[in-house]
């Protein structure tokens, strides 16, 4: 078993590997993305069906999410059609829900299937900081993250030759709801930090594109910070990076993110 896996590794890394449409980065894919959205859609509707969903006809907040993310939704769409690059959204069928939940969260499905707590609110005060958040969870998803990070797990434990059953086997089915599982609890298997860096820089990108001022990331990530009291472990003991390397890198990314900046109704 051992000899087998050691031979599986390798090519599952060979084969696996390709470059990403929206990062460019080369990746390790080894999951077909329709199965992922099926997965995907399942555990939503599943979700969606235990918690208390906002209505859009009668708050005013979930309007809000629904009009922010559509917003971004578009403005992707848009911006990869120009480029040439329009499948990567194929099966992509947006959806926008508020939960009310204190917890301080928002995510982001295949498929494009958004949730956004209550809680995460008070917190970013206003549609920019919302679309900074929404932006950055949204890239999770097309930039294929959690593909990346279900086929790592699947390597590691050499179910790289069970790709094909993926919807019906136990054990990649474990792995999916490990790295997807919504629930009160944060995600089983984090992003890592490379994969947040580049949530925050195509985030930051997309929240512009959407109209969106992307200079409100900065004093969202600070109330963040506050936020928090200070109970996030040392950058070195977490995959996310902590608040002050992350906003640092905000600023890098925010002279190109203004360069696709035009407000709303101008």
């Amino acid at each position: 078993m051992k000899k087998l896996f050691t031979f599986l590794l390798p090519l599952a890394i060979v084969t696996g590997c390709s470059t990403n449409a929206v990062t460019g980065r080369k990746q390790l894919s080894l999951i077909p993305e329709q199965q992922l959205q099926e997965m995907a859609l399942t555990q939503y509707k599943s979700f969606l069906s235990q918690n208390k969903v906002e209505n859009t006809t009668t708050s005013k907040d979930a309007e809000m999410v629904k009009r922010v993310g559509s917003r971004i939704a578009n403005a992707i769409t848009a911006y990869y059609t120009q480029q040439g690059k329009g499948d990567v959204l194929n099966g992509y069928k947006w959806e926008f829900n508020l939960v009310d939940s204190k917890e301080v969260n928002a995510w982001c499905m295949p498929g494009g299937k958004v949730v956004v707590y209550s809680g995460l609110l008070p917190i970013t005060q206003n549609e920019a900081a919302l679309a900074v958040v929404l932006g950055h969870e949204i890239t999770h998803a097309v930039a294929q993250h959690g593909n990346e990070r279900m086929s790592k797990e699947m390597v590691a434990q050499g179910l790289g030759s069970l790709v094909g059953g993926l919807i019906n086997n136990p054990q990649t089915a474990s792995i999916f709801n490990g790295v997807y599982g919504v629930s009160s609890q944060v995600y089983g298997l984090k992003n890592s930090r490379s994969q947040e860096y580049e949530a925050d820089h195509y985030g930051l990108l997309f929240c512009a594109m959407a109209g969106y001022n992307p200079q409100e990331a900065i004093p969202f990530w600070e109330r963040m910070t506050k936020a928090s009291n200070g109970a996030k472990p040392p950058e070195f003991l977490s995959d996310h990076p902590n608040d002050e390397n992350r906003i640092a890198r905000l600023k890098q990314y925010m002279p190109e993110a203004l360069k696709y900046y035009k407000p709303i109704g101008k």
